[in-house]
């Protein structure tokens, strides 16, 4: 009952944050300054971005949960805040601001804390680890799109 609950409790935020960022890009993906962009030839259609999201946040949300029962000290509540405000952050720099540079270096950023999470954590968690592994890989993903933007624009 307690893992449902702290479960529960990671999906609100998790998705209130994808709620947040989503708003702050103000239709980002659809804008003309974005389809005229020289994309990736790997950029996925549109749509496996939200069943990517929904899916990401549903297993990080579990993975939050499963570490917070067993560590819940501020070193961990740091680094999910900060990948929190760079998850939001990234939507607004990129999408809304139209900073290439500046969102390559924030997806960067959110690449080396999702990472820091999988190899500080995965001993303690041990299998529990591969719920955050699509976050992860989603990630890597997701930068070298950015990164194509950023050198091919």
């Amino acid at each position: 009952m307690k893992l449902l609950k702290i479960s529960i409790f990671f999906l609100v935020l998790n998705f209130s944050a994808l709620a947040i960022g989503s708003w702050l890009m103000e239709n980002g993906p659809m804008t003309n300054w974005y389809m005229n962009l020289n994309q990736a030839p790997w950029t996925p259609p549109g749509w496996v971005f939200g069943v990517a999201w929904t899916t990401i946040m549903i297993c990080f949300s579990v993975y939050m949960a499963y570490l917070f029962m067993e560590i819940s000290n501020i070193n961990l509540i740091l680094l999910y805040l900060t990948q929190l405000g760079l998850n939001i952050s990234w939507n607004y720099i990129f999408f809304n601001q139209h900073a290439i540079g500046l969102g390559l270096f924030c997806i960067m950023a959110l690449t080396i804390i999702v990472t820091l999470f999988l190899i500080n954590y995965r001993k303690l968690l041990q299998f529990k680890s591969l719920l955050i592994v699509p976050y992860f890989l989603w990630l890597l993903i997701a930068t070298s799109l950015n990164a194509y933007i950023y050198f091919y624009n």
